[in-house]
């Protein structure tokens, strides 16, 4: 169990490629970074996907099902490129064969070199502008050096070609506090960690906190509305009060409520749903603050067990995260 007052949580796909990439880097290796940039048909992965491969054979992500990873560590190792280039998989069948792509599937790659301290550099400050949250759009020209473009507010892993360069919007990672030590909160974890949010849980209740037994999955003791105003609130964070305790559950959600957060949910059923909405009015809330409230919190399956009811509730986020980067890529 953790005590301390520093929010854990887990960091997401993406951001495990980008804290890789730097240490690689840092170590004076040359690092190679693979973009999906469009697919054609079946695609085990999106646009957008990264895999980063170091020179010593290391790497960090995933752009397949492992079968082009093999044909990429290997052709990097080898002879990886001094400038970007573009890759393609499944153009025929031997590729399809060979790479054991779905029926139909094609997968385009841009693979982007980086060396010593201008690769380093790049790297750390688009680590910075994300753990700042602030979208930022990388432009990769196919000669040239890589850039960072602050000035365009939109984002959600938007990937385009304009024919001289590629341009990659991205967004913060999508962050998520979870209210309440649990059975419930320990699957939502697990399972919200394997879909690449950044997650948190959050404890304040000595009872719970000390009964912990799941040492991998730390708490967080501070009061839930503390996090939200310094960490949960903006555009990019979700709220999940799953204690069914309203001591805390309420003070996370009235903060919520009044934040940015792209998701906000309680669990418990149609009958506490409703109590809960009265008495957050009574707090002051409006009728279209309360809207945001997704009680019960999920798609309904209909779930029983702790594990069902944590499926249910990352299968809507993972559909609420979809809905925000389109939103944003559209803009």
């Amino acid at each position: 169990m953790s005590e301390s007052n520093v929010a854990h949580s887990v960091a997401s796909g993406r951001q495990m490629v980008i804290d890789k990439m730097s240490g690689w880097l840092g170590a004076g290796q040359r690092v190679w970074l693979c973009t999906i940039v469009e697919t054609w048909g079946s695609s085990p992965r999106p646009v957008g996907s990264w895999l980063a491969i170091a020179e010593s054979g290391h790497w960090s992500g995933s752009v397949s099902g492992g079968c082009l990873e093999e044909d990429l560590l290997r052709r990097t190792a080898k002879d990886g490129p001094d400038q970007p280039v573009f890759v393609d998989y499944g153009i025929t069948d031997d590729d399809r064969d060979q790479f054991q792509l779905p029926c139909g599937g094609r997968i385009r790659l841009l693979v982007e070199p980086f060396q010593g301290q201008p690769g380093l550099d790049h790297i750390q400050s688009l680590a910075g502008a994300l753990r700042n949250r602030e979208p930022v759009v990388r432009r990769v020209p196919l000669k040239g050096t890589a850039t960072l473009d602050h000035s365009e507010s939109r984002a959600g892993n938007s990937v385009r070609f304009d024919g001289n360069q590629l341009l990659h919007a991205l967004q913060p990672e999508c962050r998520l506090l979870l209210i309440g030590a649990g059975e419930v909160a320990r699957y939502v974890f697990e399972f919200a960690t394997a879909a690449d949010f950044a997650v948190t849980l959050c404890e304040p209740r000595e009872a719970f906190a000390a009964g912990w037994s799941f040492d991998q999955i730390p708490l967080d003791r501070r009061l839930p509305d503390d996090l939200i105003s310094t960490q949960f609130g903006d555009a990019w964070s979700g709220v999940l009060a799953l204690a069914h305790d309203p001591r805390i559950d309420d003070m996370g959600l009235l903060a919520a409520l009044h934040s940015e957060a792209f998701y906000i949910g309680a669990m418990g059923s149609r009958k506490t749903s409703e109590a809960r909405r009265e008495r957050l009015a009574s707090l002051g809330l409006d009728k279209a603050a309360l809207e945001r409230l997704r009680a019960p919190i999920g798609v309904d399956i209909p779930s029983k067990t702790p594990a069902e009811i944590a499926v249910s509730v990352v299968a809507d986020l993972i559909a609420s995260r979809h809905r925000l980067r389109g939103a944003a890529s559209s803009l």
